[in-house]
């Protein structure tokens, strides 16, 4: 079991940059991935960002990649996604989300924030 607490969520003019944590607690060493979703209003939950607990792999999404950056911090137990040159259609709800097992689909995950708001403004 893992609970997971998304922070670092606001409004920001494009262009700008945000820096979204995820802190982890419980029983957090069997976690294998931890992963970045967003959803916008009126869409469906799109994948971002995961790294995996053993490399670390990371993967983004196509429409991400060269502008966001996810790491982790074994020390504070967090997952950060480092988010430069924000767009508006970068707007939504991010959520940390993690699984025991390697995962890339939402649907795969079995723990889940409650998700920090990402505004980014024309």
């Amino acid at each position: 079991q893992v609970q997971l607490v998304e922070s670092g969520g606001g409004l920001v003019q494009a262009g700008g940059s945000l820096r979204l944590s995820c802190a982890a607690s419980g029983r957090t060493f069997p976690t294998y991935i931890v992963g970045w979703f967003r959803q916008a209003p009126g869409k469906e939950r799109e994948f971002v960002s995961t790294i995996t607990w053993n490399g670390p792999r990371t993967y983004y999404a196509d429409s991400v990649k060269g502008r966001f950056t996810i790491s982790r911090d074994n020390l504070k137990n967090t997952v950060s996604l480092q988010m430069n040159s924000l767009k508006p259609e970068d707007t939504a709800v991010y959520y940390c989300a993690a699984s025991y097992r390697f995962a890339l689909r939402a649907n795969e995950y079995t723990h889940w924030g409650q998700g920090t708001q990402v505004t980014v403004s024309s």
